[in-house]
């Protein structure tokens, strides 16, 4: 592990998602404790969009803005919203040059799959519709997310594809949720890594799935068929139950005729740039970034 983030493990609190609501409560006040981003000379507005029921977005208008990307928080499924949301969404913001709508959709267990994608869909819809008031080209418009968000960012460009839906330019999977099954190495021996391990993978699975059996549009590593969907970025960290998921399911996009840019992050954990003293951690965020600019603006 890189030794800037060893140093903080004492201080990570033990993965458990038995009690969501206890777990809500704990990564709000993580989120709090996070050095806010700078947003000067940028615009910010809460907005409640059109969905059954309204789902609420912060969007972030940094000036000379050409492209937007809808972006979809962490939390597996269950937990966050858009202030927990704010230090990363706005750091995206201002690292890309590019309008961040930053969704807050339903969680499971109250509201399991497909509650989350619905919503997404709806922020997609909205932001599509909207391009010309958001001062943005309809045609660079991407999704984006981290860890289940970046899962539903994956779910929502197939959905997208299969349904003719808003056109999306590019995705930014972060570390995404995308499997299930967790059958790959990394899902069956990470088991005491921090923050997220394999136990609280599984529970979080439980309560988005709720019994019901996975789609493709619940777990995107089940599609059949990824051709035709836009260009990747795919960031993993090392020691993250999701990892050799990501992986495959970049090096599946690849074989299906998708450029994908992979870049796997040594001696990291899962949600480890919260620690945003270490280096690797502003590495990490300056390179979700600098993909997220490169995609809008060339």
């Amino acid at each position: 592990m890189d030794p800037e983030l060893e140093a903080f493990i004492p201080f990570f609190p033990k993965a458990d998602l038995a009690d969501p609501a206890a777990q809500r409560k704990g990564l709000a006040g993580l989120a709090a404790r996070v050095p806010p981003p700078d947003t000067t000379g940028m615009e910010i507005e809460d907005r409640t969009v059109p969905g059954d029921p309204g789902v609420p977005v912060r969007i972030y208008r940094p000036h000379g803005a050409r492209g937007a990307v809808v972006w979809l928080h962490g939390g597996g499924f269950v937990m966050g919203d858009v202030d927990t949301e704010h230090p990363w969404a706005g750091r995206i913001a201002a690292g890309s040059g590019a309008v961040v709508v930053s969704v807050g959709y339903r969680l499971a267990p109250e509201h399991p799959f497909p509650a989350a994608l619905e919503d997404a869909r709806a922020a997609l819809a909205w932001t599509a519709a909207h391009a010309a008031e958001l001062g943005v080209d309809p045609g660079r418009i991407a999704v984006g997310g981290h860890s289940a968000g970046g899962g539903l960012a994956a779910a929502l460009t197939l959905w997208a594809r299969d349904r003719q839906g808003p056109p999306i330019c590019f995705q930014l999977l972060n570390q995404p949720q995308l499997d299930d099954r967790q059958e790959s190495w990394s899902a069956r021996n990470f088991t005491d890594t921090p923050w997220i391990d394999r136990d609280k993978v599984t529970a979080s699975w439980r309560h988005y799935l709720g019994g019901t059996p996975a789609t493709p549009y619940a777990a995107p590593a089940r599609a059949e068929d990824l051709s035709g969907l836009p260009p990747a970025h795919i960031a993993t960290a090392e020691l993250c139950p999701n990892r050799d998921e990501d992986i495959a399911y970049a090096l599946r996009l690849l074989q299906a005729g998708v450029s994908v840019e992979l870049h796997q992050w040594p001696g990291t954990f899962h949600g480890s740039q919260a620690l945003l003293s270490a280096g690797v951690s502003q590495r990490q965020i300056a390179e979700l970034s600098a993909a997220l600019r490169r995609a809008l603006t060339d």
